[in-house]
């Protein structure tokens, strides 16, 4: 289905004198939609086609217990066939406009069985803006308490780690944390950690 989207919501690519002929999404899913535009630049006398992923923001969670702990989850993760070390995490794109830090509580839940005393946000980045529109905000969870029975979607395969908070960040910066967006934000959460005398 081919639509025209307004220009309002990209001033920069206007600035750049860039002009949306086009745009179509050939490709539409619960996770992310595949959309094509059709750009008019300065100096190309043919329109170029630009592909990419709408996707839906997502929080990224770092859980820190009372002892200052910090909880990882080993999951599998079926388009590399791997299990990957990462943080909880969760999309925005089925919580109907949820506040944040309610979204955070409902992941800490589902994929972990957590409860925490309070959340903090901390950071936010783009994980990756050459092809994708997703935004990702880094949460830390104090005082998370490991009671309940976690309740993780069908296709989440997960497995818990507790680990002291110096060595959630030795992992996260030697590589054994693969999954880049979970690797910064358990970076993002050094200052904090810091500060709370945990590291």
């Amino acid at each position: 289905m081919s639509e025209t989207p307004a220009e309002s919501n990209r001033p920069e690519a206007q600035r750049l004198g860039w002009k949306v002929i086009a745009s179509h999404t050939p490709y539409e899913s619960k996770h992310f939609t595949t959309r094509e535009d059709r750009l008019g630049i300065p100096g190309k006398a043919e329109p170029l086609a630009f592909a990419y992923a709408e996707r839906a923001g997502a929080v990224l969670i770092v859980p820190v217990t009372q002892n200052g702990e910090v909880v990882l989850v080993r999951q599998y993760r079926y388009p590399v066939d791997q299990w990957c070390l990462e943080t909880p995490a969760g999309t925005t794109a089925d919580t109907g406009g949820m506040p944040l830090e309610e979204v955070v509580c409902k992941e800490l839940e589902e994929e972990i069985g957590a409860t925490a005393e309070r959340v903090e946000r901390i950071s936010e980045f783009f994980s990756a803006p050459a092809f994708a529109t997703e935004k990702c905000v880094v949460f830390i969870a104090w005082g998370v308490r490991l009671a309940e029975r976690p309740e993780p979607e069908p296709m989440e395969k997960i497995k818990i780690e507790v680990v002291p908070a110096a060595e959630a960040l030795r992992r996260a910066e030697s590589g054994e944390v693969q999954n880049a967006a979970c690797a910064v934000a358990l970076c993002h959460a050094r200052r904090a950690l810091e500060a709370a005398g945990m590291l």
